[in-house]
């Protein structure tokens, strides 16, 4: 099991291009990012002063969202009609950085639900936008991820249960869409984590404590006995003002 820093929640109090050092210096090899850009599609200059500070820095880049609006209070754009054609333009640039850093995930969260739109049409419009990333992912070497959110938080999130992400992933067909098992949503949820955590589709792991998306030992959540069984890249994306790894320790003991 390998920790990486969601560097969009954590280490805000830098410059976001100073955030991959800082993680590095606090002992991390891996980091992840939501969309890092105020743009669906930046100007070359920024992608390569992105690229180049996570190369500088020596982390590997686990995890990057595609264009997502989280700072307007989005949740993601696949499902939305409207935002066709921004999304569209935002998929290439977002599978290029992926293949620039061998990035192996990337994080397609699904739509708010458009009012007064029906969500039968939201729906369909999700599932083709969900399959033409994943073969542009495909082409970087990577995987697409579906996220299930907590209702609580983001009450026009359409998906909010391990159900629902996989209904929709088996909907995509495509074989490189995976499961992106947020242990804080799913928690926030009543979901059974234990299960959630085995199931085969499963493509990545992020954690927060829950209920107050701490870092772990704030809240009520089992890491080390949720998490020991599973080897792959596990995401803090927590909030943590004070930036206290120490909890890590644990896991070693």
């Amino acid at each position: 099991m390998r920790f990486d820093v969601n560097c969009s929640i954590l280490f805000t109090d830098r410059p976001l291009l100073e955030r991959p050092a800082a993680a590095k210096a606090a002992g991390f090899d891996g980091v992840e990012f939501w969309w890092p850009f105020a743009a669906a599609v930046p100007d070359d200059r920024a992608v390569d002063a992105f690229v180049a500070a996570v190369e500088d820095a020596g982390v590997q880049l686990v995890g990057l969202n595609f264009l997502d609006d989280l700072p307007e209070g989005g949740r993601g754009l696949f499902s939305r009609p409207g935002d066709r054609v921004r999304l569209r333009d935002n998929l290439d640039v977002a599978a290029g950085i992926a293949g620039r850093l061998g990035c192996r995930a990337l994080n397609a969260l699904y739509g708010n639900r458009v009012p007064g739109l029906s969500e039968r049409r939201q729906d369909e419009v999700a599932l083709e936008n969900l399959a033409l990333a994943a073969r542009k992912a495909a082409a970087a070497g990577a995987v697409v991820l579906v996220e299930a959110l907590n209702s609580y938080e983001s009450p026009s999130y359409p998906l909010v249960s391990v159900k629902g992400a996989i209904d929709v992933i088996e909907g995509v067909g495509e074989p490189n869409v995976r499961f992106l098992c947020d242990l804080y949503h799913l928690a926030r949820m009543g979901e059974d984590l234990t299960a959630a955590l085995a199931h085969p589709l499963v493509g990545h792991v992020q954690i927060a404590d829950s209920p107050g998306r701490g870092r772990p030992g704030t809240g009520e959540l089992p890491f080390k006995d949720l998490l020991g069984g599973y080897d792959g890249w596990v995401g803090l994306e927590y909030k943590d003002p004070g930036l206290d790894f120490s909890w890590i320790k644990e896991f070693s003991q």
